[in-house]
């Protein structure tokens, strides 16, 4: 079951062999889109999930392959007509530039939840709920293939500006020792799991002291079990990463892999299948997420398949998303009403040992919300919403109601119900500062 890693790029692509069967303007779009948002792949999604006689409408091809319609119509044309004309590279990353700040690079505010420890500025830290920490190590700021949905697309555009990364571990440690109340640390990125198992040891052994036993969860999101499953079977050092997880269970930890499976293919290969099972034999929890995506997973049937595989290879359906208002956004998005429904549906079909999954949620700048359905109160059809996670704790598990609006598509279109005039929600962000995006999030 051995295999060799290759990433492919717009420097290489074109010697991926089923390229060469493709309509000229599908490759045209790959050469266009290519230089706004980020595209890489690899030789196992190549290989090993893409129907090659379903382009360009196979659901991998599009989560991994630029298409046309992810830009709007008037950049694609611009962009076109510059490589057209063999412009020089300054007006041509100059163009690009402008498309890509116009895509909202920084959704859900994301810059304002980067603490402080003292006067640093933690730029590879994340820190907008209280229990939990989010860090970005340098060395995992890319991946083994780029989804055309990523909500972290400015990571890998060379928008240095935008990019959170650090690779200071004593930083960490010293913030998380002046934060008792966090339960939780998530290794992030990009994905942590291209990083090496002994760089990887490096960052991760020293929290399972008893220095840090406030530290109960660690948490590692990573796609590699959907890209590149090998890195926990063939790969040079895949045992030491199974001894790691041994390890860090073993600390009395719990160690929770934040997988990310977009569609039930991801699941179908021996090769993921024996990574879940490596994986979950070190005492590993592995909880699986998505959002749910126009031309990749809007179908409940699609969503009960995938659910029912990840409870039948023993992992936890955990979150069903709302696309992020961010990149490509205009190409995946839908209605809310819409990812609603399409829950409810594949809610229903599935057994309780499914119904762990919560959703859809939109992760918005005051915290992850959750859409609960449609109803009428007082004579007036409104949205039924409530916290997961909240900037501000005490917001958590609170119903709230928005005005029905069948086009919104994310929480800013929404407006308060019953002639309110603001969210509950806002009316705190106003009265405590610290709340506000121009502050910083602060605990403790």
């Amino acid at each position: 079951m051995s295999k060799a890693y290759q990433s492919f790029t717009l420097a290489n692509y074109k010697s991926i062999p089923q390229i060469s069967g493709l309509d000229e303007k599908i490759i045209e779009a790959i050469e266009v889109v290519g230089r706004v948002l980020p595209f890489k792949t690899n030789s196992y999604v190549v290989d090993e999930l893409i129907d090659w006689n379903n382009i360009p409408n196979d659901p991998i091809f599009t989560l991994t392959f630029p298409r046309a319609e992810m830009l709007k119509a008037k950049d694609y044309k611009r962009v076109k007509q510059l490589l057209d004309s063999g412009a020089d590279k300054s007006e041509l990353d100059a163009l690009v530039n402008d498309i890509r700040l116009g895509l909202n690079p920084n959704p859900a505010g994301q810059e304002h939840n980067v603490p402080y420890l003292g006067d640093i500025k933690l730029k590879g830290i994340q820190h907008k709920y209280r229990e939990t920490v989010l860090f970005f190590p340098s060395q995992g700021q890319t991946c083994h293939a780029y989804c055309t949905f990523c909500f972290r697309w400015p990571q890998f555009s060379a928008m240095s500006g935008l990019k959170f990364a650090m690779k200071e571990a004593d930083l960490l440690y010293s913030y998380l020792k002046s934060q008792s109340k966090v339960t939780d640390l998530l290794f992030t990125g990009g994905d942590p799991m291209v990083m090496s198992a002994s760089i990887l040891k490096a960052y991760i052994e020293p929290l399972l002291t008893e220095e840090f036993k406030h530290i109960h969860t660690i948490r590692i999101g990573t796609k590699t079990l959907g890209y590149w499953p090998y890195r926990y079977l063939t790969d040079k050092d895949s045992e030491e990463i199974i001894e790691l997880f041994e390890k860090i269970v073993k600390s009395g930890r719990n160690l929770a892999i934040q997988a990310h499976f977009n569609h039930p293919v991801e699941l179908s290969t021996p090769a993921v299948q024996a990574a879940i099972a490596k994986i979950r034999s070190t005492g590993a929890q592995i909880r699986t997420q998505t959002p749910v995506l126009k031309h990749i997973n809007n179908d409940p049937k699609i969503f009960a398949e995938m659910w029912r595989k990840q409870v039948d290879l023993g992992c936890i359906p955990y979150y069903m998303f709302i696309a992020r208002d961010t990149g490509s956004r205009h190409f995946f998005e839908l209605p809310i009403e819409n990812c609603w429904r399409i829950f409810r549906e594949a809610y229903s079909m599935v057994s309780g040992v499914c119904r762990t999954v919560r959703g859809p949620s939109m992760s918005a700048f005051p915290g992850k919300v959750q859409l609960l359905g449609v109803s009428e109160v007082k004579g007036e059809k409104v949205f039924v919403l409530r916290f997961l996670q909240g900037r501000n704790p005490n917001w958590v598990g609170i119903p709230f109601f928005a005005k029905y609006d069948p086009k919104a598509t994310w929480l800013d279109q929404l407006e308060p119900a019953f002639g309110e005039e603001k969210f509950f929600y806002e009316e705190d962000m106003d009265e405590h500062p610290r709340l506000k995006k121009e502050n910083p999030i602060s605990f403790e």
